[in-house]
Parts: C-alpha cells; structure tokens; sequence
C-alpha cells in the first residue's frame, strides 16, 4: 500500500494533473473561485488548529497532521464536478473548475505537502518541510500544464494523458479500498467527525455567507459553497500514504464524508441557492 502511495504522488498524480489541466477551458470570468477556495481552505485548516490548540487532545503528531488535512482539503475535482454538473448544469462550471485547479489543487499538494511532511517528520523541524514543497512533482507538473496549455500537441498526447489521469483516479481508489479492508478506527472517531465538521459544515456556512455579504450571484454562490462543503480529498489518503500520517483516520474521514455530503447538500441549496 505505502508503494501505491508514493507511486501515485510522485508519478501518477502528477501525470492526471497535466493530462486534466492540459485539456481544460481555462477560460471564463471565474477568476474569484480560487480566491474563494484559498478562503475555504484557509478557514478548515484555522478552525482544526484553534481546535488543536484549545483542546485537550492527546492525539500524536501523525493524527494531528490528517486531522488538519481533513479539515483543509476537500474533493472538488471527483465528487464536485458531478455534484456541480447535476445542481447547476455546464453553465457555471468553470467556477468549479477554478476553484479545484488554481485552489483545491495548490493547496494540496502546496501547503497540504508542508502540513504532511511537519507532522509526518516532526523531527525535521518546522522550515526543513518547505523542501518537500519545492520538490513536489504535483506542482511542477501544474506548472508544465499552464505554460504549456493552448499550445498544439502532438497527435496522441490527449489521448495518452487523458487516459492516465483517469487511470491515477482509479488507483486512489484502490488505495482507499485497500486501506478499508485493514481500516482499524479505534480512537479516529472522534477526530473523524470533528474534521467533518469543521470541513462540511463550518466552512461551507461561513463561505456563503460572505459570498452573500460581498453581493455575488446566486447561482455562482452555490458553485462555491458547494464546491466549500466537499468531503476530503483523495489527495489526504496519497499524502497520508506517503508521510506515515495517520491512514485509518484519513479513511474514516473520506468514508463518513460520502455519507454526511447526502445530509448536507439540501442544506446548501436551501440556504444559498434560493
């Protein structure tokens, strides 16, 4: 399991990151959504701190760092661009698509690389981290994508990479599968359902609320939160996976997150869709 892991962060994401980001449409007047999703993240990530901080938690430095990725990062890409095409149709969603490649994307395997190597290397100290983020192939591969998207490719590559990046979804899921079978929750759960809480109900209600504060459509609004109050990402498994964070809480988190998205998604569309 742990070299699925480190195969899908240092190749396998990387790749269906180019493939993805190669032949998305970059272009719109959706430019607030990663601003937006660094506001989200921000939020999730602040919240499971103070959470840290304030509380007696005995919890030890590998749980610690999956309770604050779960809290940080949710699956805007898998599970939003479904929830988004189905609620509010192909219209608005290059919201959703800014706010998962220039936000969701950055931040976890940006500031998600530093919290998993900070809290998975906790004898590394706290700037050593940074250097885990400057060598992150997601990143690098990001970058490719962008100076290379609206250049012709060469006949084939579409296709070649297209197909990867779908195949790198697929071993996620197998990776999750495969932490299901040894998953042994024990003491996760109250970590999992706090994480959830601050990720899927805290940080979607506060992030439409100041949507509605600073006057934003409606429809445009409910793209965000939406997108805000997704469970966690697939991308905290393959960080967990490869840092030695705490696996069976980061799949605790994702399997109770499928189940708590159903609860909660009349709740948003109620609120910020009306």
């Amino acid at each position: 399991m742990q070299r699925l892991g480190k195969f899908l962060f240092w190749i396998g994401v990387p790749l269906s990151v180019l493939g993805f980001l190669w032949q998305a449409d970059l272009s719109g007047e959706a430019w607030l959504a990663p601003a937006v999703a660094w506001l989200a993240m921000g939020l999730g990530v602040g919240g499971a701190w103070i959470w840290l901080t304030h509380t007696a938690t005995p919890w030890q430095s590998p749980t610690q760092g999956s309770f604050l990725l779960a809290a940080m990062v949710g699956n805007t890409g898998y599970i939003g661009y479904p929830v988004a095409l189905l609620i509010l149709g192909p219209r608005y969603f290059s919201w959703s698509l800014f706010y998962d490649m220039l936000g969701t994307l950055l931040g976890s395997y940006g500031v998600g690389v530093y919290v998993a190597a900070r809290f998975g290397r906790p004898a590394e100290g706290i700037w050593q981290p940074l250097q885990h983020v400057v060598v992150n192939p997601t990143l690098w591969a990001f970058a490719l994508g962008l100076a290379l998207h609206g250049h012709e490719r060469p006949s084939g590559v579409d296709w070649a990479l297209g197909g990867w990046a779908w195949i790198a979804v697929g071993l996620s899921l197998v990776l999750m599968g495969m932490r299901l079978s040894h998953l042994q929750p024990k003491g996760s759960w109250r970590p999992a359902w706090v994480s959830l809480g601050i990720k899927m109900v805290g940080v979607p209600l506060l992030t439409g609320i100041a949507l509605t504060w600073i006057g934003l459509a409606t429809q445009p609004r409910l793209a965000l939160v939406l997108q805000s109050a997704m469970p966690p990402a697939l991308s905290t498994l393959v960080l967990a996976e490869a840092y030695h964070l705490d696996q069976d809480l980061t799949v605790l988190t994702q399997v109770l997150g499928m189940g708590l998205l159903l609860a909660t998604l009349p709740l948003w569309i109620t609120l910020f869709g009306a």
